[in-house]
């Protein structure tokens, strides 16, 4: 590949802050559209291959947590580039092995095409598989979200879990949060942009670590 069609391709990547690609797409639940998943708390992800290890691992946490991530108004929809009919008998497989039924939307792509305008082939990795990409897309459509972890190591449902309360909270208040900041926790101040807001801010009954960090409860 050259620069300029590395430089191409990179570009095309969607990023966090535009709006998700739209897609067109069969899935285990039936056909689905980008524009299908609007109002709701979008986890889109990918996985390498059905009967794989890592993967069943992941698939079998997530189901797990399948009440948690709809109190969160959240849909989970997985994607890997196996056909149709390798989905359906790796999920009867992992139901019959593990005792657990996938509850989330697999969607097939063997032509590639949702999983190039996601970004989720890195032929570095696999020139045959998806890595493990998840893009966390908010009720109107737009990325807020991008995180890669590599074929080998599996996800953390628990960390993911975090994620979305931290961006759900920042989205509805206008804050931000702080490294690891749980449900409960005070959230960060918004820094000031110009010397009154910082004399504001100075005022306030924060709590100051100095006039570019506050806190405060919700």
């Amino acid at each position: 590949m050259t620069g300029a069609e590395e430089g191409a391709e990179t570009k095309g990547m969607p990023r966090i802050g535009e709006q998700a690609p739209d897609f067109e797409a069969l899935t285990t639940h039936g056909p689905l559209t980008m524009s299908d998943l609007r109002g709701q708390w979008v986890v889109l992800f990918s996985h390498p291959a059905d009967f794989t290890p890592v993967c069943t691992t992941e698939f079998v946490a997530l189901a797990r947590h399948a009440e948690e991530f709809a109190q969160r108004n959240v849909k989970l929809v997985g994607l890997s580039i196996d056909s149709i009919h390798s989905h359906l008998a790796w999920l009867r497989n992992i139901e019959e092995k593990l005792g657990v039924k996938i509850p989330f939307p697999i969607i097939a792509d063997v032509d590639m095409k949702v999983a190039s305008k996601f970004g989720m082939v890195h032929p570095e990795a696999s020139t045959t598989a998806a890595v493990r990409a998840l893009f966390v897309i908010d009720p109107d459509g737009f990325i807020q979200a991008i995180v890669y972890y590599p074929l080998q190591t599996g996800r953390s449902i628990d960390e993911l879990l975090r994620l979305l309360d931290a961006l759900q909270t920042t989205h509805q208040h206008h804050v931000a949060t702080p490294a690891d900041w749980r449900p409960g926790e005070k959230v960060i101040v918004p820094p000031p942009l110009t010397e009154e807001q910082v004399e504001e801010l100075l005022r306030s009954d924060y709590e100051k670590t100095d006039f570019y960090l506050m806190k405060r409860d919700l």
